[in-house]
């Protein structure tokens, strides 16, 4: 009995002694060949297999023990697949948390106010991150792979910072900013004015993509949004300079000439009247706002002061001494109409 009660104090003080050096090693930063390792855990990967894979990542441990772990911790079914990011520091037990959670390391991508979708696309091009599954697609199977057929592409999502684990879809980002622009329109049109030109959120849309190009600075912009929708209401062409640039597609080089304000497409609000047939950018939330909310003017012209801000008008008298004030007096020469100009 008493050799008994020795054996079993033996395995009691052995087991103390296992798990003080089991949580020692829990708590102790695990060795890596860099400052930060990149591990990519593949769909249906085994928790043996993730001990493994950890190990071929650059971290310093022996995966028999790391798999036990996992195993002994009752997590190792919740281990989630994905791509991490695993930092000087990190001990076996902050490890699982990360996998357990998929806590993946995420990238970022900005889309700006303005950008137009060749712009957009060129952006996701650029990114080594990105799954490029859109790359080879055109811009009508693109729409369709969002469920949008036979919607022009261009407007169609919203300006703003996206977040992603590395390795996500190209498709899955503009479904979330295709999102984002649908919900933001929606939210727009719900709160436009009662007097407002405009028949439905498309073409709130397409006003707000030109208030975004025009504005040059934001305390102008309802101001812009204005003389828009007064021309609208009176029938007066827009005449708006960065439309016949977007038709002008990659004719334009940064110069606008008389003839080519002259020059018809379906986007050149000086040759044709109302609105151009879809947006030609990206409208932030602050432009959809001042397309459904002008500010109450009777001004029909504006030119750039030549500081980012604007001059507004009533009549063209007005606006031609405006023209000569801020535009031909600065050059000396002659130039095309400004913005809402009449030719």
């Amino acid at each position: 009995m008493r050799r008994l009660l020795q054996w079993l104090l033996c395995l009691i003080f052995l087991a103390v002694i296992a798990g003080g050096v089991a949580a020692w090693w829990l708590g102790q930063p695990l060795r890596m060949n860099a400052p930060t390792v990149e591990l990519e855990i593949e769909p249906g990967t085994t928790p043996r297999a993730v001990a493994v894979d950890v190990v071929k990542s650059g971290i310093q441990t022996d995966a028999r023990l790391l798999y036990l772990w996992f195993r002994l911790s009752g997590q190792d079914r919740k281990i989630k697949a994905g791509n991490y990011e695993i930092p000087a520091g990190t001990t076996p037990y902050g490890l699982l948390q990360k996998l357990a959670r998929g806590e993946e390391s995420l990238r970022a991508i900005t889309f700006v106010e303005g950008w137009n979708f060749r712009q957009m696309r060129a952006a996701m091009a650029k990114d080594e991150f990105l799954k490029q599954d859109t790359a080879a697609l055109s811009e009508s199977e693109l729409m369709n792979a969002l469920g949008k057929p036979g919607v022009a592409a261009e407007g169609r999502f919203f300006p703003d910072t996206y977040t992603y684990a590395k390795g996500s879809s190209d498709l899955a980002v503009l479904k979330r900013a295709a999102h984002a622009m649908d919900r933001r329109l929606e939210q727009a049109w719900a709160m436009r004015a009662p007097d407002l030109p405009l028949k439905s959120a498309d073409e709130v849309l397409i006003l707000a993509s030109i208030v975004e190009k025009e504005t040059g600075k934001a305390a102008d912009r309802t101001q812009v949004a204005g003389v828009f929708a007064n021309r609208l209401r009176v029938g007066m062409l827009l005449q708006t300079d960065p439309t016949v640039i977007y038709g002008m597609g990659e004719k334009y080089e940064g110069v606008l000439r008389r003839v080519d304000l002259r020059t018809d497409t379906p986007w050149n609000t000086y040759t044709r009247a109302g609105l151009p047939p879809t947006p030609i950018a990206m409208p932030g939330k602050a432009a959809l706002m001042a397309a459904v909310q002008p500010a109450p003017t009777k001004a029909l012209y504006f030119v750039a002061r030549g500081d980012g801000s604007s001059h507004f008008s009533a009549t063209l008298e007005e606006h031609n001494r405006a023209v000569n004030r801020f535009i031909r007096g600065n050059t000396g020469q002659s130039v095309a109409p400004s913005a809402a100009e009449a030719p």
